[in-house]
Formats: structure tokens, C-alpha cells, sequence
């Protein structure tokens, strides 16, 4: 409030002074500095996405490996059991063979007995006397 005695220079300059005031708020103020030192952030950022980019063609290759090492296993596991295949066949081919070998020997056998039973008695095995 205005006193009674204030005269009108004391008026301009109460209000000179409050205008001053008023646009000493609009000022900018003093920064406040940190003792630690400023961090670059977009290079942080960047340093984080090459990590990351890092860890993922690592991932990447190794899923790479496993995926190589998987085929290799399936090839030699599908190699093996052709030649088990192969080897069953060969087994097989020899037992049919040598069977059939025995078969000619009872033959070749029982063909050189009735010989020899015809020489001894001659007669065949089959003729009956009447």
C-alpha cells in the first residue's frame, strides 16, 4: 500500500523496480554443474546396439554349427545304415548260395549212392521184385 507521504518520484521508482523484478524471473538462471563428467549418450547407445548386434551374429553362428553338425550326423547315421543294408544283402546273397551248394552236394551225393547200389545189386533203388 501507498503511504501518504510517498511523493510520486518514489512511485516510478517502486514500480521501475518491480518491472525489473518481474523480468529478472524470465532470466535464465545459472546452470548447475556435476562433478562427474558428462556422458555421451548417443554413443553409449550405439556401443550398447554393437553389444548386442555382437551377441547375435555369435547366436547366430553357433545355431549355424549346431544346424552343419546335425546334417553331418544325419549323413553318416543314413551311410551307415545303407551299409548295414548293403551288408544284410551281401549276408543274405551267401547264405542263399551256400545253401544252394549243400542242395547240389545231398544231390551229387545221393546220385553217387544210387549208383553204387546199382553197381552192387544192380538194380535201381526204386525196382520192386515180382
Amino acid at each position: 500500500m501507498p503511504k501518504l507521504t510517498d511523493t510520486f518520484a518514489d512511485r516510478q521508482k517502486a514500480a521501475a523496480e518491480a518491472k525489473k523484478a518481474l523480468l529478472e524471473r524470465f532470466k535464465p538462471k545459472p546452470m548447475v554443474t556435476s562433478s562427474e563428467p558428462i556422458v555421451d549418450r548417443a554413443a553409449e547407445k550405439a556401443a550398447k546396439i554393437a553389444a548386442l548386434k555382437a551377441k547375435r551374429e555369435e547366436e547366430k553362428a553357433a545355431r549355424a554349427a549346431a544346424r552343419v553338425a546335425a546334417q553331418q550326423a544325419a549323413e553318416s547315421a543314413r551311410a551307415a545304415e545303407e551299409a548295414a543294408q548293403l551288408e544284410a544283402r551281401r549276408a543274405a546273397i551267401k547264405e542263399r548260395k551256400a545253401a544252394e551248394k549243400n542242395a547240389a552236394h545231398e544231390r551229387r551225393a545221393a546220385k553217387l549212392a544210387a549208383y553204387a547200389q546199382f553197381k552192387m545189386t544192380g538194380r535201381k533203388a526204386g525196382d520192386e521184385l515180382y
